[in-house]
């Protein structure tokens, strides 16, 4: 790994310029690749929790023989964390469950009450207990029963045979032939070729992978603003797809304000190539603002990036087009206590 001096973020522009190919290079060296570890999140399911909710489903429908609505309710009783576990036999999203109930039964279960049932089931185990009482069941309660009912229908009928061209999404070993298939994969060790084909099918974390998403494109985000806030820095962090005047675009942060910046912050973690090849347009888009306003005798920001993920990595031209455009100012989580030294941040530390 290059040394500590040899970053673009210590040269001037003229000499990064002179050293281009070789600051990519120190660059593409401090990118860590984290598509290995996720966190968890408020909404994890751990796997004893799962499993026990699996037994019970599995208990209360009789080996899976009596699947109906009335012992789908039963289960969700018991333990609403079964309403997950059901979801994934039928191998739906959440939004997914819930237009299939409107298109064959007519429900009015909107695709965000599928979702907050969801959520809600992993940290109120007995919600279902208190939600699905016999007397006066309320909208909620009719829309789960809608959920339950046609995931009941789903789970008997199988897989109808498919079009010479397609794939039923029922047509997987637990749910092809109706129960007779549920049964079996319930009561007898499945073939370990038949779990790596349905995972290579539906993509190992997929699920937890796209519901923290968030929480893992957060991680450079609240580095940042711990080291601003931890230095005294005046900054604005801006919200998720919130409009700010005179940018099409709002950066992630802005420093001291979004009135008068002087520091224009994008940062992005991404193991995605197509991710790091849009926040390299729009750091290019903002190093053009930055420009006009030089030309109109405006006073300018200085842009910086700071990025990290193998994402960033695949393209050497991307990664120049970022040096160009932030004049160096590119930073990794490995580099980042050097970004209040190395940019006009400095300006903004209270004196000691």
């Amino acid at each position: 790994m290059p040394s500590t001096s040899d970053r673009p973020f210590h040269l001037s522009l003229d000499q990064m310029k002179t050293r281009l190919d070789e600051m990519v290079r120190a660059t593409f060296a401090d990118l860590q690749s984290r598509f290995l570890v996720l966190p968890k999140g408020k909404h994890f399911v751990e796997f004893h929790d799962f499993q026990n909710a699996y037994e019970t489903l599995k208990r209360v429908t009789s080996g899976f023989g009596d699947v109906t609505e009335a012992t789908l309710a039963e289960a969700v009783r018991a333990d609403a964390l079964c309403f997950v576990v059901l979801r994934t036999i039928l191998g739906f999203s959440p939004p997914e469950w819930a237009e299939l109930a409107r298109s064959e039964l007519g429900s009015d279960v909107a695709q965000g009450v599928a979702r907050s049932l969801d959520v809600k089931v992993r940290h109120q185990r007995d919600l279902f207990a208190k939600l699905l009482r016999e007397e006066a069941p309320g909208k909620t309660a009719v829309r789960a029963r809608a959920l339950l009912s046609v995931a009941a229908q789903c789970v008997a009928r199988g897989a109808p045979a498919g079009a010479e061209h397609t794939v039923h999404r029922l047509k997987k070993a637990d749910t092809d032939e109706g129960l007779v298939s549920l049964r079996h994969v319930a009561s007898r060790h499945v073939p370990y070729a038949v779990l790596l084909y349905e995972r290579y099918l539906g993509r190992p974390f997929a699920s937890h992978r796209d519901s923290v998403s968030e929480l893992v494109g957060d991680v450079m985000e609240s580095a940042i603003d711990e080291l601003l806030g931890g230095h005294g820095v005046t900054f604005r962090r801006t919200r998720r797809a919130e409009r700010v005047p005179g940018f099409e675009q709002a950066p992630d942060f802005f420093v001291p304000t979004e009135f008068a910046p002087a520091v224009i912050i994008e940062a992005k973690i991404t193991n995605d190539d197509g991710t790091a090849r849009d926040k390299v347009a729009r750091l290019k888009v903002l190093a053009g603002m930055r420009d006009e306003r030089i030309r109109a005798n405006r006073p300018p920001f200085e842009v910086v990036a700071c990025i990290d993920g193998r994402g960033f990595g695949v393209r050497a031209e991307d990664m120049r087009s970022m040096l160009l455009a932030t004049q160096g100012k590119v930073f990794t989580l490995a580099t980042l206590p050097s970004l209040l030294q190395h940019t006009r941040l400095r300006e903004f530390v209270p004196a000691q």
